[in-house]
């Protein structure tokens, strides 16, 4: 089953002076197994919405539903619907705090008054996954590792909950460009291996065009679009009103388009981009053409 939001508003601070509307009659589904991208330009109220997904935040107005029970309800289905719901911040590192690795990890499993065998068992399957090796990290602080270390520390704590669902709030954000594409990696075999619906926030394009297959661009608190990445980059006026741009790739690739090469724009890394140009310079060249 989906995650539902259906007409989702949201106010913070209401009837006070400092009153703002963060979401206005959002309605959206998350479809189980997928992997999703909120974009927006901040203040577009991607934050408050991946809040919502995760029950850290109850709507307003509207209702959140995941697998259908409503996430702002009480009783033990609500509580088992939140459960389901694994949530990493924007630097999440910030917010380790126990003395050790593996206790870090393991904190929310103990929090479910799990045994002490499983909680072990879901510690050592989480630091395998993230790549580190529970021997050498167990008993190390998490304040005396690198940064790309304490983020894998935050998602293998998550992980240890075994959620169903995992929303990520910027999950590379900060990070240099080998960390960054370490973290990616890491997303895709999350989604592949371990079957789990995904939803993350960034502003960087060529992140979503490498990790997701939906894109919903938000403005003002509303939806603008909700696609395929290989249509949402191609709509114009939605890319713009959402305050971002299409990845370089594409944008390049549209140039070239505009000066008269009859390539192929749709292009999300740098090889597929090479490999387009190439595809239209010998066709030209085959044609009569004069290349560019």
């Amino acid at each position: 089953m989906p995650i539902e939001l259906k007409n989702v508003s949201y106010t913070y601070m209401p009837k006070t002076p400092f009153e703002r509307t963060a979401l206005s009659d959002v309605s959206l589904t998350i479809r189980e197994g997928s992997l999703t991208a909120l974009a927006g330009h901040t203040g577009s109220g991607k934050s408050t919405l991946v809040q919502l997904l995760s029950g850290l935040l109850h709507p307003s107005s509207g209702a959140v539903l995941v697998d259908g029970a409503d996430l702002s309800a009480k009783g033990k289905e609500a509580k088992t619907a939140r459960r389901k719901v694994g949530m990493v911040f924007q630097y999440p590192e910030h917010q380790l705090f126990e003395e050790t690795v593996a206790a870090d990890i393991a904190f929310g499993p103990r929090n479910q008054e799990l045994p002490p065998e499983e909680i072990e068992r879901r510690v050592r399957a989480a630091m395998e996954f993230v790549e580190l090796d529970y021997e050498t990290y167990k008993d190390r602080s998490p304040f005396q590792l690198s940064g790309g270390q304490k983020r894998r520390v935050a998602i293998a704590g998550v992980l240890a909950l075994e959620p169903k669902y995992l929303i990520l709030d910027e999950p590379a954000a900060g990070l240099d460009p080998r960390l960054r594409a370490s973290i990616l990696r890491r997303i895709r075999r999350l989604h592949r291996e371990k079957k789990l619906t995904i939803v993350f926030v960034s502003h960087d394009m060529a992140d979503i065009a490498c990790l997701a297959d939906r894109v919903v661009f938000l403005h003002d608190g509303r939806v603008l679009l909700d696609a395929p990445p290989r249509e949402a980059f191609f709509a114009k006026q939605e890319i713009t009103a959402a305050g971002l741009a299409p990845p370089e790739s594409v944008s390049l690739l549209m140039k070239l388009q505009a000066a008269g090469l009859a390539v192929d724009a749709a292009a999300f890394s740098a090889e597929e981009a090479a490999a387009h140009i190439q595809k239209a310079l010998t066709a030209r060249r085959k044609g009569g053409g004069r290349p560019c």
